[in-house]
């Protein structure tokens, strides 16, 4: 019986260190699905993130695009100001230089009136004191 005894010990020992082994086997082969898991995640997590981040960064761009074209064409709309003000100062003066010399014709027209009128006068005085 001790020979059964120690051969059942014996099965049994080998049974355990074979479900020992099996169970670090499976325990290596799940350690490295698990990292092999882990890194995918990771993988897309870092793909995720570069596209949310291109995403982003394509909307920035397009809206930093945009700005700039805007001060280009707030640029040239001041310069156009700049130059339509200057013009219309051009033509305040002119105007003005044409309304002073209108006025410079109007008194001397009437500086005329007033100096016919006076040669009439004395055109007339002198025909009384000449008149019989």
């Amino acid at each position: 019986m001790e020979g059964a005894a120690e051969a059942a010990g014996g099965q049994l020992e080998a049974a355990l260190l074979h479900i020992m082994q099996r169970h670090h086997h499976e325990s290596l082969h799940q350690r490295k699905k698990t990292e092999r898991a882990k890194v995918d995640a990771l993988r897309n997590a870092v793909r995720v993130s570069d596209l949310l981040v291109g995403t982003v960064d394509g909307g920035v761009q397009e809206l930093y695009v945009t700005e700039k074209r805007i001060e280009l064409e707030a640029r040239a709309l001041l310069a156009t100001i700049a130059r339509y003000r200057k013009q219309t100062d051009q033509w305040l003066a002119a105007t003005n230089e044409i309304n002073s010399v209108l006025k410079e014709i109007g008194d001397f027209e009437n500086w005329m009136k007033i100096m016919d009128f006076n040669c009439k006068s004395i055109n007339a005085a002198i025909r009384n004191i000449h008149q019989p």
